[in-house]
């Protein structure tokens, strides 16, 4: 569930967590019509979005019995404070 958050989170721009508490391996199929927002394709790679589907929150819910929902948590962030450009040898 982890990965899956993950390809969500890359796929949509957003912090996304796997609060499911679920472990282990799973295989399923998920068919939903993504919008121009929801895209993993290369820029070169066609998109077929003439088909209407689901969108992305009920293929989740109807399909898998899961729900993207969004609320406020802590999240890792990373600061640089500053930085300083030094050679190194080859």
């Amino acid at each position: 569930m982890r990965k899956l958050a993950d390809l969500f989170a890359r796929m949509m721009n957003v912090p996304v967590t796997d609060a499911t508490g679920l472990e282990g391996v799973f295989t399923f199929t998920l068919d939903w019509t993504p919008d121009e927002t929801q895209r993993l394709a290369a820029p070169d790679e066609a998109v077929a979005t003439n088909q209407p589907g689901p969108s992305i929150f009920a293929a989740l819910q109807e399909q898998l019995g899961l729900k993207l929902e969004g609320k406020k948590a802590p999240a890792e962030v990373l600061v640089v404070d500053s930085m300083e450009r030094t050679p190194t040898e080859n």
